[in-house]
């Protein structure tokens, strides 16, 4: 901001939003619905045509064996996330966790006065992913937290990997918070969800969201898929904060659903273009990054800059006026990394790279 300020140009990863608008025909939605008065409370849960949208897109596109009964409509994916987290842990139970994780988690965690208990995704791959949870599991471990794709390394968990993590699940009795909010952008195999496994919906609380699939993020639009007794944890929560959503921005979001385009691929090839371009630039300036599989982030190696990432973030502003954020905010596991965002133009990454290489 201080760059800006002086009218410095700077190139700016650091985001956490797709970079373009909401669909037209999301907004033509929004319009008829202030025209037509559907403005008065909507049930608390979401009104039941999106409700009956949701259920269906999920059967259809996840597998999962969901009825709108089964779907709560909340304030995007963090009051899904809120509720799901308050619904299942009590005080003193632990949450394991992947890591590098998206930074809010934790605080959603101890907000339950549970703690989080770190297990490292690259140890999971490595050493497998039963043998790796039952390392850091406890006896008073009482969930899994599964993000895929991940925030912020762009890791897509394979369906082998789901399997592993449902079996583990399944053997010691453990709820799943499932994060899917970037289940639309996925460059290789197709984005799997775990609740779709034999056994998993009745113990899996999934979180979706339409603001990165539908570039919806100022719009606070997500959903929840649940069975009881996690549903009705879900309700109060909802109930006694927010009271609901937007009556006319669930309208909105029947749009979404309900609406034929192509919109989700058409982005998915964007981003996939952006990925590869800032993929290669990075690798040939020696900021090692494996390819992320899904999300819009890479989540290189800075350690030829700096081991410390608040340094090496500090040292790409300076030199390059290039903004990251520092992996050491996602977690232990992600320090000597930078987290870049490739939702941005093309003109951006191109520009940013270029200030790279001419800097550092």
């Amino acid at each position: 901001m201080k760059l800006h300020a002086e009218g410095a140009t700077v190139y700016q990863f650091e985001g956490g939003e797709p970079y373009m608008h909401t669909p037209e025909f999301v907004k033509e939605a929004m319009i008829r619905a202030l025209a037509e008065n559907k403005t008065r409370y909507a049930p608390s849960s979401g009104i039941l045509e999106l409700r009956e949208a949701i259920a269906a897109k999920v059967r259809t596109k996840n597998k999962i064996p969901a009825q709108a009964g089964d779907v709560i409509v909340l304030n995007g994916g963090m009051q899904g996330l809120f509720g799901a987290f308050q619904s299942v842990v009590n005080p003193g139970e632990e949450v394991l966790v992947f890591s590098p994780y998206w930074t809010p988690i934790k605080d959603l965690i101890a907000h339950c006065q549970g703690n989080t208990v770190l297990v490292p995704t690259s140890e999971a791959r490595e050493r497998g992913f039963e043998k790796t949870l039952a390392r850091y599991a406890t006896a008073s471990t009482r969930a899994i937290y599964y993000n895929t794709p991940q925030n912020p390394t762009g890791v897509v968990f394979t369906r082998d990997e789901a399997r592993a993590v449902s079996g583990f699940a399944q053997d010691r009795n453990l709820i799943v918070i499932a994060d899917e909010a970037y289940e639309d952008l996925v460059y290789d195999e197709p984005h799997f969800s775990i609740a779709s496994l034999e056994g998993m919906f009745e113990r899996t609380i999934s979180v979706f969201t339409l603001s990165k699939s539908y570039a919806m993020t100022g719009w606070r639009l997500g959903y929840t898929l649940a069975t009881e007794p996690w549903m009705t944890g879900l309700r109060k929560t909802t109930l006694y904060s927010s009271n609901g959503v937007s009556t006319p921005t669930q309208w909105a979001g029947l749009a979404a659903f309900t609406t034929e385009s192509d919109m989700l691929e058409t982005n998915r090839v964007a981003y996939k273009q952006r990925r590869d371009l800032l993929l290669a630039g990075l690798n040939q300036l020696g900021l090692v990054c494996e390819k992320p599989a899904g999300a819009f982030y890479s989540f290189p190696d800075v350690s030829r800059v700096s081991r410390d990432s608040r340094e090496a973030a500090e040292i790409l502003l300076e030199r390059a006026q290039v903004a990251t954020v520092p992996g050491v905010v996602f977690g232990e596991h992600g320090e000597g990394h930078l987290r870049f965002s490739f939702s941005t133009s093309i003109e951006t990454i191109e520009g940013g790279l270029e200030s790279l290489r001419r800097n550092l």
